[in-house]
């Protein structure tokens, strides 16, 4: 259906997180795809639906392996896993040195995860820059997204690699909550006559980030971070697959906002006989008895 580049041009403002948060709660159906160069983290931060680590084989470095004769978007969900919560994800490279071997592997990775039918592909690509052929992916995505901190030096590398990449981008600006509003306001400020597409928030949410790891207990939903990842998710899969709208004779599209209360079992659509989306995550937002903690978790937002 679509896909989404997820990135940042200088530190670590928290792509890995954001792009977790937001494949959690994202309103279709979903692939996490790590495409950073540099290495991966998913496979070390969050467990298998059987609860044991991921398989740091199982992934880019299996896909590449097997793709040097053509890559299809068939052959993509052969190497995913799915995290307990059900988020699909395609694994990536355990470290910067894998990549020097699959250099010609991002153009072919880009065309086929745009390709994959019926999901939507968000893609980490971590920070832009050391790698090029990187931006080969980059070429293939519907919006490429651009995560940032409201601080001096991180803005004025941010307005750098708008003007490299030449091409309408959307702006996140990861802020703390006690000036979430004003951070916002003024980065919009500051990349104004600049081909940005929207800017968007996310919390700094420390606590919210370790849930998300499943690290401690409490309330995944309740926290800033899934908050406003709720928000940014629909914003952006709203900028890259609009609602269609019904005929003047016709009901509601089917998967609309105005058919998801209809449904044979009295779920929306989408949504198993047991309740659970195809996805994995119950339609309350709250876990199941013994269900731990993990992402996907949903809630009306407030």
């Amino acid at each position: 259906m679509a896909l989404i580049v997820l990135a940042a041009d200088k530190g670590a403002p928290g792509v890995t997180t954001a792009a977790t948060a937001l494949g959690a709660v994202w309103p279709r159906p979903v692939l996490l795809a790590e495409c950073d160069p540099a290495g991966g983290d998913l496979a070390y931060r969050l467990p298998g639906a059987d609860g044991g680590v991921l398989n740091p084989a199982r992934g880019l470095l299996s896909l590449g392996a097997v793709a040097r004769r053509g890559l299809h978007a068939e052959q993509i969900l052969e190497h995913t896993q799915k995290l307990v919560g059900g988020l699909d994800v395609l694994a990536g490279l355990a470290n910067g040195e894998q990549a020097a071997g699959l250099t010609w592997l991002w153009g072919p990775l880009g065309r086929s995860l745009a390709a994959l039918p019926h999901t939507d592909v968000l893609a980490d690509c971590g920070r832009l820059g050391a790698h090029p052929e990187v931006n080969e992916l980059l070429a293939a995505a519907d919006q490429v997204v651009l995560f940032t901190r409201p601080s001096l030096d991180h803005v004025a590398h941010l307005r750098e690699r708008l003007a490299l990449l030449k091409r309408p981008v959307g702006v996140v600006v990861i802020a703390d909550p006690r000036s979430y509003r004003a951070s916002l306001d003024e980065v919009r400020r500051i990349v104004s006559g600049w081909e940005v597409s929207f800017v968007g928030g996310l919390a700094y949410d420390p606590k919210g980030a370790e849930l998300l790891r499943g690290q401690w207990g409490g309330r995944l939903d309740r926290s800033l971070l899934i908050r406003t990842a709720r928000e940014l998710a629909n914003r952006l899969a709203g900028r890259v697959a609009p609602e269609p709208e019904p005929g003047p004779d016709q009901g509601p599209v089917p998967g609309s906002r105005s058919a998801r209360h209809r449904s044979a079992n009295g779920y929306p659509p989408g949504y198993s006989a047991n309740g659970y989306p195809v996805n994995g995550y119950p339609p309350d937002g709250y876990p199941r008895p013994g269900t731990p903690i993990v992402p996907g978790q949903r809630e009306e937002t407030p």
